[in-house]
């Protein structure tokens, strides 16, 4: 997903090794990253060469089962996820969005059981008790700030919070988010119908998941063990082209740093202690370190989440949120060291004291080539999303508006490439987690114009449009498809899982999410717990969270000194 993609000289330099350097030396230096990019290239996959081979599909009675029933129900489909796009619930507070995923998955005889690793939201339905083992992936998140109007081609938000002092937006499904889920859950309905009506051994299991954008569900329900057992994963995200995703992303650490000091008048600032101060002095340092400690593959960003309500109070208390990137586990710690030194600076120098909350964590996401291959197989013989003429008009005028090529919508797939030999960072996942622990095939379907970035108004103005239907029935076709492929060719299983051996052995996946850490949690509503049967606080966890509070004493405003004459 970046366009510029350094070749293997580069790579070399990023690992501290020489121009003759071995494959060998790279999965030495950092064996987690050689596992997603070192393996290709240590196997003969060559991007200049590459073919993606065909033949692996087959046309089956079971598979034209599934995608019956997904033609026959895109309507409830597409409303599933036209629902959960109205509600935009921020992440870890899904409560209507995720009632709405597991009611559907009921109707079509899945049991569902909620509150996976302790997250109310986040729920495992499970179809069958036989044979291999295959999951599916719902999210149902939307983001902060996003809100936009359905189907409108310039920036209009749906919400829109006035404040005299500082108006805000509301939330929206700025990642699509809405589609992701309903796909996922329409696929795995589709497999399940295909295993019912065809006599077939399989099991199918939907992963409801909570708190995607914060990466947060699926990081805690992997390390409580709530994906074991799976034979294969199943994945996609809406994007701005159709693809299998065959790379890696990055490895991510999420922690917020609070800074306590001493409240007191703007106007007589002498011995206030101002949180703020500590929180912008940390942004401040940490800019520092952008050019000489952070690799290309790196990345960390922030927000200042209370920085105080009025420029007349000095805030006795400010947090600021980071998220800090790096192309694996290894890496995003040392990174994410140093950006705990700039806190511990910080504070000392604002003569605050530092409360540091470590949130989540996340690996880089292990691919597979067999499973990409079986995915893009699949996608060539269904064929791409199809787009309206009015779908590349809207299309059009959201890429006027952001100042991009106004190219519509793309209406071929793109052809599967290997990765590049070098990392040089961008997105990452908490499916990544997963795919350390079963085979993982991701695809991403064109959900939002060309040339837009995920996290954009933009994204929502489609997601709930035929644009954003068009993407998820497609996913759900193409999922659904490769599903019963996997359970029809178990060969196709065997290699993917062989793969997976090949490219993690020798390495032991460990939570990068230290050992009782509480995550972040909403207390849930009490018609949420009536209806999910859970009980609150879940088993291990402490409620309510004992409060952060500034205690600090005022600091000195210096001598008395006499006065002038």
């Amino acid at each position: 997903m970046n366009d510029f993609h350094p070749g293997r000289r580069r790579l070399l330099k990023m690992f501290g090794l020489g121009a003759t350097a071995t494959t060998a030396a790279i999965l030495q230096a950092d064996p987690v990253l050689a596992a997603t990019l070192g393996y290709d290239e240590r196997t003969g996959v060559s991007p200049t060469t590459y073919r993606p081979p065909e033949g692996l599909a087959k046309n089956t009675a079971a598979k034209q089962t599934a995608l019956d029933w997904i033609s026959a129900n895109g309507s409830t489909i597409t409303r599933l996820s036209d629902d959960v796009w109205q509600h935009a619930e921020l992440s870890l507070r899904e409560w209507r969005s995720s009632l709405a995923h597991a009611k559907l998955l009921e109707d079509n005889g899945f049991t569902v059981e909620w509150g996976s690793a302790g997250f109310p939201t986040a729920f495992v339905a499970t179809y069958g008790t036989q044979g291999p083992i295959l999951g599916f992936n719902a999210e149902y998140d939307a983001l902060p700030g996003l809100s936009q109007k359905k189907g409108v081609g310039s920036h209009d938000p749906l919400v829109y919070n006035y404040d005299a002092y500082g108006p805000t937006y509301g939330a929206g499904h700025g990642d699509a988010h809405n589609c992701l889920g309903a796909g996922g859950t329409a696929a795995a309905i589709a497999v399940a119908r295909a295993i019912s009506a065809n006599g077939l051994k399989a099991t199918v299991k939907l992963f409801g998941s909570a708190g995607e954008e914060q990466l947060v569900g699926k990081a805690y329900a992997v390390k409580e063990g709530v994906y074991d057992g799976l034979d294969a994963f199943l994945d996609w995200h809406p994007f701005n082209i159709t693809v299998p995703f065959w790379n890696t992303t990055s490895a991510l650490v999420s922690a917020t740093f609070t800074f306590l000091g001493a409240s007191g008048h703007g106007g007589t600032p002498l011995g206030n202690k101002s949180g703020l101060d500590g929180a912008l002095l940390m942004a401040t340092m940490s800019e520092y370190l952008r050019e000489k400690n952070v690799a290309p593959s790196g990345r960390f960003h922030y927000a200042v989440i209370n920085g105080g309500g009025a420029p007349n109070v000095t805030p006795d208390m400010a947090s600021i949120w980071f998220f800090v990137r790096e192309g694996s586990p290894a890496r995003a710690r040392v990174l994410y060291d140093k950006i705990v030194e700039c806190a511990e600076a910080a504070a000392r120098a604002s003569q605050t004291r530092l409360v540091h909350k470590f949130h989540s964590a996340t690996w880089n996401l292990l691919a597979n080539k067999a499973g990409a291959e079986l995915l893009n197989d699949n996608m060539q013989q269904i064929g791409a999303p199809s787009f309206t003429g009015a779908d590349h008009a809207l299309a059009r005028s959201i890429q006027k508006s952001l100042g991009r090529p106004e190219t519509g919508m793309p209406t071929e797939l793109t052809p599967l490439s290997p990765p590049a030999a070098a990392y040089t960072g961008g997105l990452a996942t908490d499916t990544a987690d997963i795919s350390w622990q079963a085979p993982t095939a991701v695809l991403l379907s064109a959900a939002y114009p060309a040339g837009i970035p995920n996290h954009n108004w933009g994204v929502t103005a489609t997601a709930a449009t035929n644009i954003g239907h068009q993407a998820l029935l497609s996913a759900t076709r193409y999922l659904a498809a490769s599903a019963v492929d996997l359970i029809m060719q178990p060969d196709r299983l065997d290699a993917m899982r062989q793969e997976f051996e090949d490219r993690t052995k020798g390495l032991v996946w460990a939570s990068m999410i230290p050992d009782g850490n509480q995550p972040p949690l909403y207390e849930p509503p009490a018609e949420f717990l009536k209806a999910t049967g859970q009980s609150w606080p879940p088993k291990g966890v402490t409620w309510p969270v004992p409060p952060v509070v500034a205690a600090e004493q005022l600091g000195t405003t210096g001598p008395n000194l006499a006065p002038v004459t």
